[in-house]
C-alpha cells in the first residue's frame, strides 16, 4: 500500500501562484508514476499532469501546459505541482495519485492509489 497526502492548497487571486505537495509513504518503491488530477464542482475528475518517478519524464494536459510544472524529489518521496498564472477555472479539489507501472497516462482508472485532495480556489 502507498499512502498519499496532499498539501499546499488555498485561496489566491487570478494570476497568482501556488505549489502543491504530495508526500508518499508506505511501499513507496512500488509506484512508478505520480500524477495530479482535479475535480471542480459538478464536473468529472480531470487529468492535470504526471511524472515518471525514475526518469522524470512528464506529461501535461493542454489546459495547464506552460503554466503548471510537475516535479519530484525521490529522496523525500514527494511530488510537487507548481501552478502559475492561475485562472478562476483552475478552481477545484486537486488529487495526487500513484500507479505501479512506469508508463505515463492521463486515465484516472490506471492509477492505483489516491490522496484525499486539497482545495484550490482562484478568485477573479
Amino acid at each position: 500500500q502507498v499512502q498519499l497526502v496532499e498539501s499546499g492548497g488555498g485561496l489566491v487571486q487570478a494570476g497568482g501562484s501556488l505549489r502543491l505537495s504530495c508526500a508518499a509513504s508506505g511501499r513507496t518503491f512500488s509506484y512508478g508514476v505520480m500524477g495530479w488530477f482535479r475535480q471542480a464542482p459538478g464536473k468529472e475528475r480531470e487529468f492535470v499532469a504526471a511524472i515518471n518517478r525514475s526518469v522524470g519524464s512528464t506529461y501535461y494536459s493542454d489546459s495547464v501546459k506552460g503554466r503548471f510544472t510537475i516535479s519530484r524529489d525521490n529522496a523525500k518521496n514527494t511530488v510537487y505541482l507548481q501552478m502559475n498564472s492561475l485562472k478562476p477555472e483552475d478552481t477545484a479539489v486537486y488529487y495526487c495519485a500513484a500507479r505501479s507501472l512506469g508508463l505515463l497516462t492521463s486515465r484516472a482508472g490506471n492509477y492505483d492509489y489516491w490522496g484525499q485532495g486539497t482545495q484550490v480556489t482562484i478568485s477573479s
